[in-house]
């Protein structure tokens, strides 16, 4: 595997590390700029929103650049984002800043993705992909737990200081190890062509496939502390650990789909709906015990980002003319499975139905993308079929043409 895609790996470690440890950080924000927790929580969103927004249209206008440059500028954007962060006087101006920070992290992955798997042969573009995730499932189980320490005891801004160093290591590594391109695939084809490539069903069915799959496994994980402690008995200060076991499956769950995938992509992704599915109703019987409850966390992590590279790849290969674009536009559908997935999760939880019921909710939601999986096959199937009475011939002239010659 060329080493570039440790570049890739760094900026996605930076990435990772500041999504998720805002979550840890809450109170801390929270308390600093006298706001409710829950005032505070929309800093989350706020990031999650600059993702939604910023995949596509980032992509979109830097199709024609060099994608290396792009990779580069998206990091120094990101870097600007964290600093904003670490230096906002108030509220607002961190909501902005959150908001900022977020636009860079989908077409990062997205462009990112193209660039990994053009560096490799075409029999190991899964791993390539998942290689570059790795520093995304990293930064779970390293990252956000040393970055919320940080932040807990140096002060919330602290933390956004040192991601901001991430993204300059990034930047450093990016430029000397990610080779020279010439442009993107919209040089060739032209920005309408990039857009039009999106039109298509497979393509949509795709990114379907994305947000209800993804959002299978945030039903259930945006609600893992109160599984964690109600169910399993586990005590507050024991949930960072465990919060760490998730990232040890995902990192393993996202090894191991990388590898399989080049054998066998719809295989791996049927699969793993599946398994995940299997978990997410194994969790009410997992969280009665502490020892069952730490092996399935590690279980849910492995399980959901068993699919993560063959979804990217998938909608890669769907549109063909425009990867970048698509590749992007499959971390907004990331993002979305984790609104939905929670708002859906939270709703269960709402209704009275137990402390684990949005992990039931979570394996209807698996269901769910196995089906859309399923009918993206079928569509696959009948386009590749060739059509009723048509036969595959040599050349015949038109009679026409026979009487002419």
């Amino acid at each position: 595997m060329p080493l570039a895609l440790l570049a890739l790996a760094v900026g996605a470690f930076g990435i990772g590390t500041t999504e998720f440890v805002m979550m840890g950080l809450l109170p801390d924000v929270a308390d600093d700029l006298h706001v409710s927790i829950p005032s505070a929580g929309h800093l989350v969103s706020a990031y999650a929103l600059g993702v939604v927004i910023g995949a596509p249209l980032l992509a979109a206008l830097t199709a024609r650049l060099s994608r290396r440059t792009v990779l580069i500028a998206l990091m120094a954007l990101f870097v600007a984002g964290n600093a904003v962060s670490a230096l906002a006087p108030g509220y607002d101006s961190l909501l902005a800043a959150r908001f900022l920070s977020g636009l860079p992290h989908g077409a990062f992955f997205g462009v990112g993705a193209v660039v990994a798997t053009g560096m490799v042969a075409p029999e190991r573009k899964a791993r390539s992909v998942s290689l570059m995730f790795l520093g995304l499932t990293v930064a779970n189980v390293a990252g956000v737990p040393v970055a919320t320490l940080m932040g807990q005891h140096l002060g919330w801004r602290a933390t956004f200081l040192a991601v901001s160093a991430i993204g300059l290591a990034a930047i450093a590594s990016l430029a000397a190890l990610i080779p020279h391109d010439r442009g993107g695939s919209a040089s060739s084809t032209g920005l309408r062509g990039e857009l039009a490539a999106l039109r298509s069903l497979p393509v949509w069915l795709a990114l379907g496939t994305t947000v209800a799959g993804f959002g299978a496994l945030f039903a259930a994980y945006s609600y893992v502390t109160p599984m964690l402690t109600d169910s399993a008995g586990f005590a507050e200060s024991s949930v960072t650990l465990l919060l760490a076991l998730f990232g040890v499956g995902a990192t393993a769950g996202n090894l191991l789909g990388g590898r399989l995938a080049d054998h066998s992509l719809r295989g791996t992704l049927f699969g793993g709906l599946a398994l995940l599915g299997a978990v997410l109703l194994l969790v009410p019987l997992l969280m009665r015990a502490e020892w069952s409850a730490a092996l399935g966390v590690t279980l849910l992590g492995m399980a959901a980002f068993i699919t993560g590279s063959p979804l990217q790849l998938m909608v890669m290969e769907k549109a063909a003319a425009a990867p970048s674009l698509a590749s992007s536009a499959n971390q907004a559908a990331f993002n979305l499975a984790n609104a939905g997935g929670a708002w859906i999760g939270g709703v269960a939880l709402a209704a009275g139905f137990g402390t684990t019921s949005p992990a039931l909710a979570g394996a209807a939601l698996a269901v769910l993308g196995l089906g859309v999986a399923a009918v993206a096959y079928a569509v696959d199937r009948r386009a590749a079929a060739p059509s009723p009475g048509r036969v595959v011939t040599g050349h015949l002239p038109a009679p026409q043409d026979a009487v002419r010659h």
